[in-house]
């Protein structure tokens, strides 16, 4: 039997066929209700989505009859903690992230489980007190190691994001201009409706595009800004309608 139940106090609407342990001991919530319940995976596929859209709430990327539930399950994600399910000793570390790439913390963001991560799970991590589940960290802590181990540099965390993704090995550079298209007229879109939040959305998302792009070029977007920029900063001119003429 497949649940659509509902957490109304983190505005999620979520999909299981195991309640109690997804979302008693997985996510830590005990004030929760059922929405509805169905023996078939694609329904309740179907109705998590449709759910979610009528509550208004963010929809899963993923629809759950896509999802690898077993990789899922290997990862027990509370408010607080992940727990790795099956560890009980370090060794159990050693090919445990063979087919893990990241985990996304609640109220925090996404860690990419890099060599450094691996290694501070491995040895931070500690025995949980249900003899049933495996060892912890804390997202804390997590959380923070990993930032500490980032650059400032905001377009190498672009670049890491895309490589775990599989974007410099799969893609090329005209699907990422493609890309760049759809991008720049979400762009045009969020401008025409006066939508700040769009508009945020839709620059920042040109941006992580022509990082991908320069990247699949063998370029890194910070020198192409800076050869651009050594070539306007001895520019002049004037505004002309709301542009910037340059003198000829």
């Amino acid at each position: 039997m497949y649940y659509i139940y509902h957490i109304p106090s983190i505005n999620k609407i979520g999909c299981t066929n195991n309640i109690k342990r997804r979302v008693e001991i997985q996510q830590g919530f005990y004030q929760y209700e059922i929405l509805a319940k169905t023996k078939s995976l694609d329904e309740a596929s179907d109705l998590e989505i449709k759910l979610q859209t009528e509550y208004g709430y963010k929809l899963d990327r993923v629809p759950y009859n896509k999802l690898n539930i077993n990789k899922m399950e290997k990862l027990h994600i509370t408010s607080s903690t992940v727990t790795f399910q099956g560890t009980k000793e370090r060794s159990d570390f050693d090919n445990y992230f063979l087919d893990l790439k990241e985990v996304n913390l609640p109220e925090l963001g996404t860690v990419v489980f890099t060599k450094e991560v691996r290694d501070f799970i491995s040895k931070k991590a500690v025995k949980s007190m249900y003899p049933n589940m495996g060892m912890f960290v804390y997202n804390n802590s997590l959380w923070n190691f990993y930032n500490s181990t980032l650059d400032t540099n905001i377009y190498d965390k672009i670049r890491d994001w895309a490589l775990v993704r599989g974007i410099y090995e799969k893609g090329d550079s005209k699907t990422q201009y493609i890309k760049l298209l759809e991008e720049t007229g979400e762009l045009a879109k969020a401008i025409l409706n006066n939508d700040r939040e769009e508009l945020i959305d839709a620059i920042g998302d040109c941006v992580v595009v022509l990082t991908n792009l320069a990247k699949l070029e063998n370029l890194n977007i910070e020198d192409c800004i800076d050869s651009a920029y050594n070539v306007i900063s001895k520019r002049s001119g004037k505004m002309e309608n709301g542009t910037f003429v340059k003198n000829e």
